[in-house]
């Protein structure tokens, strides 16, 4: 009967040992789960940031380009286009001073070659300058000698910044080649 007991105690013992070692073992492949995982996604997160990055810049080049067209199309006086803008990053500038409308954002991702002259996308100038591991995208439309640029009819710079809400653009050919901007 003692050996029977002493079989039975063992069996325990073998059995609350087993019981530990799978707790053991759970916890060690859960953290090397979670290290792999936090490994990956110190690759994965610059790499995901680029081509959201890239996504925007595409996007605004695309606005940039559907705004020009408007501009030049709006040949007279008294012609009225509202338009929606959407900014989830950087900041449109309207510079009545040098008539340009720019486009500026901080970027993961290096658009074009840093430290080139402007490369043209239709009258679009592209440039990215890089300061440290930023990357600053510019994206210009010079209509100098082509409209005088005002906001809201002067002579001034505007600065649109980021929002999760549309603005309403309002573009106004104004005569004697003015064509003045109102944000609403």
């Amino acid at each position: 009967m003692r050996k029977r007991g002493y079989s039975n105690f063992n069996k325990l013992i073998l059995s609350k040992s087993k019981r530990s070692q799978i707790w053991v073992e759970t916890v060690i492949y859960t953290l090397i789960a979670l290290a792999l995982i936090g490994l990956v996604l110190t690759y994965l997160k610059p790499k995901i940031e680029e081509i959201k990055d890239k996504s925007i810049i595409e996007q605004t080049l695309s606005i940039m380009k559907d705004l020009d067209s408007i501009i030049l199309a709006m040949t007279e006086p008294g012609n009225q286009r509202i338009i929606e803008l959407r900014i989830r990053k950087g900041e449109m500038i309207i510079d009545g001073i040098n008539d340009y409308i720019i486009f500026e954002m901080e970027s993961a991702y290096p658009y074009t070659e840093p430290g080139i002259p402007a490369i043209y996308e239709g009258n679009i100038a592209i440039r990215t300058i890089q300061k440290g591991s930023a990357n600053f995208i510019n994206l210009t439309r010079d209509f100098n000698n082509i409209y005088n640029l005002t906001y809201l009819g002067k002579d001034e710079t505007k600065i649109i910044a980021k929002s999760s809400s549309p603005y309403k653009m309002k573009i106004s050919n104004r005569g004697n080649s003015n064509i003045d901007f109102e944000i609403g």
